[in-house]
């Protein structure tokens, strides 16, 4: 098939699935209002690849038919094909702004992971290593959009999912069948959910012995019989785009995912009760999802300084001291991520080669990243000052009652009282609505909780090397 169309993605998402929203059973979510916009964003990338002039950017030939595919399926053995992944990355996060953590490009990656390192998956039972190699060529194929669900459900984080009061709560293993296995329970957090073809349920959570019943990963069709989808309210509301200019573009919604007795067919079954695949499944493969999360972290972070400069010429305080020196951290910090993208072209050809691992790359994503988009975010915070508060809407300007009293009142300092408002709609929908505070949430737990991913560096390898500097020192004479 090769890649698809914004009109056959489009297409694909009226089957039947079950999505519940504010409530209510939405049978075909493309005519769901509040989806209206984030579908248009997703059609509109797919419809991207059609275009002659970024083709050959975005796609490869598939090895299977020569048709083109996503480039984002890439096994790449050189660094030169690295460097395509990422020229293809950053050119579909920058026409998103770096805001959809979950457009396709990041669910390509992460299978196309897992495909490397098929071996490992099927050390214990190699009919699942060779069902995940079939499964990758089939999304590379059929360019289907994917997305996962990862986390238990949060009852008691003390404990396991096997010692929960229900632990039958967490998705776990009910039995086999002749076709398949029948699993039972919830995860969460199935982020563009009601805007994918496919679930891909992952290990997340380290397992233990004894909760082999969780060690699962399978991936199943979004209509599948017995599963559901509750969704979070969505962020989209009938306001325009002048009002929420990224609410009403970008909003990916989150669902819990529901398994009410689902069949999922061994064919589509890659970890089945073995905690060690489980657990150190990723460990094993390129790190070609974690580079995609760099790249778009990146892009993010130079729309958000982008942003905060905008936000200070707009008010005339760029020639303050103090804002040059917040201005200049950001851009240097902007500036930082875009060496270590470079960087990790280098580590990931590296760990595809020689199996080292890829303490940097995650580093740059589960610490700098979310650092430098948590200080950038104060920092306009701190620049617009009432100016986030007072922004009257489009249709303000629109009543000739009052809209001259708008455009003496509000302008900026080179910039109409339109304009200005609408730099600080954006800026107040990028922090402060429930778009931009879920932006906030959602970057800061990223890959779970904070601290424990911070942890997990202190139990690198990197420490003895560290601390031998300073054995070494105290033994000189």
């Amino acid at each position: 098939m090769g890649i698809r169309t914004g009109a056959e993605y489009r297409q694909s998402l009226r089957d039947g699935r079950t999505v519940y929203v504010n409530g209510e059973r939405v049978k075909d979510v493309t005519a769901y209002p509040p989806f209206h916009g984030v579908i248009d964003t997703i059609a509109g990338l797919y419809d991207l690849q059609h275009d002659p002039a970024h083709q050959g950017l975005l796609t490869y030939p598939s090895p299977a038919n020569g048709e083109p595919v996503s480039l984002s399926f890439l096994v790449g053995d050189t660094a030169e094909d690295v460097e395509r992944r990422v020229r293809a990355q950053e050119f579909r996060a920058e026409a998103t702004y770096g805001l959809m953590g979950r457009m396709p490009d990041f669910m390509n990656a992460l299978v196309t992971d897992a495909a490397v390192a098929h071996a490992f998956i099927g050390k214990r039972e190699s009919r699942f290593g060779e069902n995940i190699v079939r499964y990758y060529e089939q999304c590379r194929d059929n360019d289907w959009c994917l997305t996962h669900t990862l986390v238990d459900p949060q009852i008691d984080r003390s404990k396991g999912p096997a010692e929960q009061a229900d632990p039958e709560a967490a998705l776990h293993l009910v039995r086999e069948t002749d076709r398949g296995i029948l699993v039972r329970g919830a995860r969460m957090l199935s982020t563009l959910a009601p805007f994918s073809n496919e679930l891909w349920v992952g290990p997340f959570y380290p397992r233990k012995p004894g909760e082999e019943a969780y060690a699962l990963c399978f991936a199943v069709p979004m209509d599948t019989p017995g599963l559901k989808f509750i969704c979070r309210e969505p962020y989209a509301s009938n306001r325009s785009a002048f009002d929420r200019p990224l609410s009403t573009r970008f909003d990916e919604e989150d669902a819990l995912a529901v398994f009410d007795d689902v069949e999922v067919p061994w064919e589509r079954v890659f970890i089945k009760g073995d905690i060690e695949a489980s657990n150190y499944i990723l460990s094993h493969a390129p790190g070609y999802a974690l580079l995609q999360g760099v790249i778009r972290g990146t892009v993010k972070l130079r729309f958000m300084v982008g942003l905060a400069c905008h936000v200070a010429e707009a008010i005339g305080r760029t020639e303050a001291p103090h804002v040059q020196a917040q201005l200049g951290e950001l851009v240097a910090n902007a500036e930082l991520a875009n060496g270590l993208v470079r960087a990790a072209v280098q580590e990931v050809t590296a760990g595809r080669r020689e199996g080292t691992s890829l303490h940097a790359l995650a580093a740059t994503l589960w610490v700098f990243i979310p650092q430098a988009q948590m200080r950038a975010s104060e920092v306009i915070r701190q620049l617009s000052g009432s100016g986030l508060i007072l922004t009257p809407t489009a249709s303000d300007f629109q009543n000739p009652e009052i809209a001259a009293y708008l455009e003496k009142y509000l302008q900026g300092k080179n910039l109409g009282a339109r304009q200005r408002v609408q730099l600080f709609k954006l800026a107040w929908d990028m922090l402060g609505e429930q778009f931009g505070s879920r932006q906030l949430q959602y970057e800061w737990f990223y890959a779970g909780d904070p601290l424990y991913t911070r942890a997990r560096f202190y139990r690198s390898p990197a420490v003895l090397q560290y601390k031998a500097m300073v054995d070494r020192l105290l033994q000189e004479k």
